[in-house]
């Protein structure tokens, strides 16, 4: 695929906004706290209501579960993500111990999901990817989460062919406002660092025609205007 060459300026402006996916992923947290804990928390109810409906010996089990992560939960929501993995307080389970105490339940495969997005905020990002690939999404919204951190832990990685991939991934996986613009503005970024400038305004001219309300979509003109010539 031909190449053009951008001037240093907007090429270190481009690589910045890649490098940094931690802060991003972060704040997008922060910004979307109702829609990340709420999709994690009817998964939990919804699948521990049919796994206590079907098998009854493991039905407290996957209730005690619940009861276990809160505190984690808690401590993740305050960005004290060392202590969401391990000791959250108040004689609690943190999230490895509930995946490796009841990692038959619905709560110790959501566990999965929040230590993969605990370890990618403290840095520790081949860790993020081995407990993310172990967390089994369902639904429209949590394969979205899932193969977008995964892109943000290879990015963070410097694999950008990998992060690329988890963020189609995460594309196409389901049209959520919310995720669907978010991921589609890093693949944009990811097409400016490879130069594939014609690529990159398509993502981003996707966002400003099916998605301008969004956050992403009121400050997508600033992206599109620096990849046109």
């Amino acid at each position: 695929m031909a190449r053009r060459k951008k001037s240093n300026k907007k090429a270190d402006e481009t690589l910045v906004d890649i490098i940094e996916v931690r802060d991003n992923a972060q704040n997008f947290f922060e910004r979307n706290q109702t829609l990340v804990f709420g999709v994690l928390t009817a998964a939990v109810l919804l699948v521990g209501g049919i796994f206590a409906y079907n098998n009854f010996y493991k039905a407290p089990q996957a209730e005690e579960a619940v009861e276990q992560m809160m505190q984690a939960q808690y401590q993740f929501e305050r960005d004290s993500f060392a202590l969401a993995l391990t000791n959250p307080g108040g004689g609690a389970l943190g999230f490895l111990d509930i995946i490796e105490s009841y990692g038959g339940t619905p709560s110790g495969n959501i566990a999965k999901y929040y230590a993969g997005v605990s370890y990618l905020n403290i840095g520790e990002y081949e860790a993020a990817i081995d407990l993310l690939n172990g967390f089994s999404p369902s639904g429209d919204i949590t394969p979205i989460m899932k193969n977008g951190v995964l892109g943000d832990a290879y990015s963070e990685l410097g694999d950008y062919d990998e992060a690329f991939r988890y963020y189609q991934k995460a594309v196409n996986a389901g049209d959520n406002e919310v995720l669907t613009t978010y991921y589609l503005k890093k693949l944009g970024l990811l097409h400016e660092r490879n130069g594939e400038f014609a690529e990159a305004k398509e993502a981003y001219e996707r966002i400003k025609n099916e998605f301008p309300t969004t956050t992403e979509g009121a400050q997508i003109d600033k992206y599109i205007s620096r990849v046109t010539q």
